[in-house]
């Protein structure tokens, strides 16, 4: 389980925002039916592409074939930003999710994990699971399932009043006192 964050308020946030706590923000991005996901190119170029993930214990997990240029990216470079929102300007929530994806290989996640997709939208995101092997839709292509731990998150809450909640979490707080944003 993901452990609670240092939360601060935003520069960009109205005069009467307020903290979101960390469990109003997992509920909404848990709602939300797709995210982008950005990864890095070995050669350094970003590379984004939308997502259907789940979220479990405040982490973000999602699957991929190991051919795909994503997953290249992962092995290269494993750190991502997760982008959920909507274009809305006037109320709802965007949130930037920073972290390291792993690779998840614990059978017993891996089932919870495919069981959260079981109720992703329609339930057409259906993944098998055997022995730390995952099985997707197509059983020629092979999944790999990734999480991502938050290092930091920012919740951008929209609408009267506009609030920017930054939540940091482990390392970060290193990184952020030293003057990092």
């Amino acid at each position: 389980m993901t452990p609670l964050p240092r939360t601060d308020l935003g520069p960009f946030s109205g005069p009467d925002a307020e903290v979101r706590p960390w469990a109003h923000t997992v509920d909404a991005i848990r709602r939300l039916q797709k995210f982008t996901l950005c990864t890095v190119r070995p050669d350094g170029r970003p590379h984004a592409t939308p997502m259907v993930p789940v979220v479990h214990d405040g982490n973000v997990y999602f699957h991929t074939g190991s051919s795909e240029v994503k997953y290249a990216n992962l092995m290269a470079n494993p750190h991502v930003l997760v982008l959920v929102g909507d274009t809305g300007w006037a109320d709802g929530l965007d949130v930037a999710f920073e972290g390291t994806a792993t690779e998840v290989s614990d059978d017993a996640l891996l089932r919870r994990i495919a069981e959260h997709y079981r109720h992703r939208w329609d339930g057409r995101w259906r993944l098998e699971v055997a022995d730390g092997t995952v099985i997707a839709t197509n059983p020629e292509i092979p999944v790999v399932v990734f999480g991502v731990s938050p290092s930091r998150v920012r919740g951008h809450a929209k609408g009267d009043p506009f609030g920017q909640t930054t939540y940091r979490f482990g390392t970060m707080d290193t990184y952020a006192s030293k003057g990092h944003s």
